[in-house]
């Protein structure tokens, strides 16, 4: 069973910048870390939980929601099973709770952008204005 933890959310204030770790562990039936793509999705109060980045299982491709690309960089560390979200240029719209999700695909470039059955606790992002 994949385990996910999230680390590195905190209160910040706007202009700030971020880094958000995932540390991933427990695959079974042989896959491991590069056999998955990861992503992090994020959940405003009141909202629903919704797309912000992913990263193929290779780490070749990477994919954005509109309202993070140019701001957030995702990357994956695979020697020691890791995924990165570097948040910069964070603003209110940014505060959320930050999930890590896994997902097992067969194609190492693939950057699927829903779909992650495996996820994390999350973590707090607050940014006040």
């Amino acid at each position: 069973q994949v385990q996910l933890i999230e680390s590195g959310g905190g209160l910040v204030q706007a202009g700030d910048s971020l880094r958000l770790s995932c540390t991933f562990s427990g695959p079974t039936f042989g896959s491991t870390f590069s056999h998955y793509a990861m992503a992090w999705f994020r959940q405003a109060p009141g909202k629903e939980r919704g797309f912000v980045a992913a990263i193929s299982a290779s780490g070749d491709n990477t994919e954005y929601a509109d309202s993070v690309r140019g701001r957030f960089t995702i990357s994956r560390d695979n020697a020691k099973n890791t995924v990165h979200l570097q948040l910069n240029l964070l603003n209110d719209e940014d505060t959320a709770v930050y999930f890590c999700a896994a997902r097992l695909v067969s194609l190492s470039s693939a950057v699927p952008t829903s779909r992650y059955y495996d996820w994390g606790r999350g973590t707090q992002v607050t940014v006040s204005s």
